[in-house]
């Protein structure tokens, strides 16, 4: 049903603040999942989001979304089978608190946060802007959560990991927190959200926070990744169960930083990189109303830089390394496009504001 109606929708919602839009739409989709009417929006494909069983929140009964389509091909990587191989990214729901009303959308996956150990607000309204005729967002949000305890209580509350969804939490630092005691916020987070994670993403690439990306330099993510590392075997070992860590990079970086990266990767271990953040270029969208806006761009502008980041990391990482490919889907070809590029899966986060949860379903199919 929302599917044929989301174009005349987000005319509506289009006419309201961008930020006040994305509250509210969280909020009805998650009212409509409490009241089993999760059919308004979800897809064809929702069937197939974790073995066709989603436990309807707070009524303890299961809701077969029954589908006879061709089944989504399942992607096993960092030893992690997922349904499919479209996913949502991190920064719609930074609190977790909407992850089972957005699973039913027919995510593979779904990657909740960046949360930080401490509440923040997050930087001061606006910060969140439509390029409608790019169809790209702007935003500087600022990394504005409830903090690490009540994100895992959203966590713990909701029912699709339990009823086996692949959850990623992605974690990153304070903004008040010096750059140099980055790892003590990383390492607070990673505590506390290991338990709980299919897999945990450390997030040092939101142009958002001051400083943060500076962490993409070799000395500083040598001496970063070295420490969780190291805290991620102590908490395999504690609890007997090895969750794979991820680190999520920018798309800003020239051939040689995308090398300095990469072999960090290998050199660390760690499990997989995504690819990419938001964008400080406006190189595709001068003169646009709020082009000149600071913060990350994301959307289809971000598409091919994104895409040359997937490549250069593919061959710099060689054809095992785990990749999540992010960044400019708004369409199914656009996702083939990313899978060429190198990304095993994909995840998508602006092309469902301006396509609706078709986009979910018409990916899913097309990398099948």
């Amino acid at each position: 049903m929302l599917n044929q109606m989301y174009p005349l929708m987000r005319r509506f919602l289009f006419m309201l603040d961008a930020e006040t839009t994305h509250h509210f739409t969280l909020k009805t989709i998650k009212w409509l999942h409490r009241h089993g009417l999760e059919k308004i929006y979800s897809t064809a494909s929702s069937s197939h989001a974790i073995g066709a069983r989603i436990l309807t929140e707070g009524t303890g009964r299961h809701m077969a979304l029954a589908n006879k389509k061709k089944l989504p091909s399942p992607r096993t990587l960092m030893g992690i089978t997922f349904p499919n191989a479209v996913g949502l990214a991190a920064g719609l729901d930074k609190d977790g608190a909407y992850i089972d009303a957005l699973a039913v959308m027919g995510f593979g996956f779904v990657e909740v946060g960046t949360v930080t150990p401490r509440p923040q607000r997050g930087n001061a309204l606006p910060r969140l802007f439509r390029l409608p005729q790019a169809h790209a967002l702007i935003n500087r949000m600022g990394f504005n959560n409830g903090g690490v305890e009540a994100f895992i209580a959203n966590v713990r509350a909701s029912h699709f990991a339990a009823q086996g969804g692949i959850l990623g939490l992605n974690i990153g630092k304070n903004a008040d927190t010096p750059v140099e005691r980055a790892a003590e916020d990383y390492l607070y987070c990673l505590d506390r959200v290991y338990t709980h994670a299919s897999y945990v993403v450390i997030n040092i690439s939101s142009p958002n926070t001051q400083h943060l990306r500076s962490l993409q330099n070799e000395t500083a993510l040598d001496a970063l990744l070295t420490l969780l590392r190291e805290r991620q075997q102590r908490l395999a070992d504690q609890h007997q169960r090895y969750v794979p860590m991820l680190l999520k990079i920018a798309p800003d970086l020239d051939a040689m930083q995308i090398q300095v990266i990469a072999t960090a990767l290998l050199r660390h271990k760690m499990d997989g990189v995504i690819a990419t953040n938001t964008t400080l270029s406006r190189e595709n969208v001068k003169g646009m109303q709020y082009a000149e806006e600071s913060g990350g761009l994301s959307g289809a502008p971000l598409l091919s830089t994104a895409n040359w980041v997937v490549r250069q990391l593919r061959v710099a990482l060689g054809n095992e390394f785990p990749i999540i490919g992010a960044g400019g889907i708004l369409s199914a070809q656009d996702a083939i496009s990313k899978q060429d590029a190198g990304a095993d899966i994909v995840q998508i986060y602006t092309g469902l504001i301006y396509q609706g949860p078709k986009l979910v379903s018409d990916c899913i199919h097309a990398l099948t």
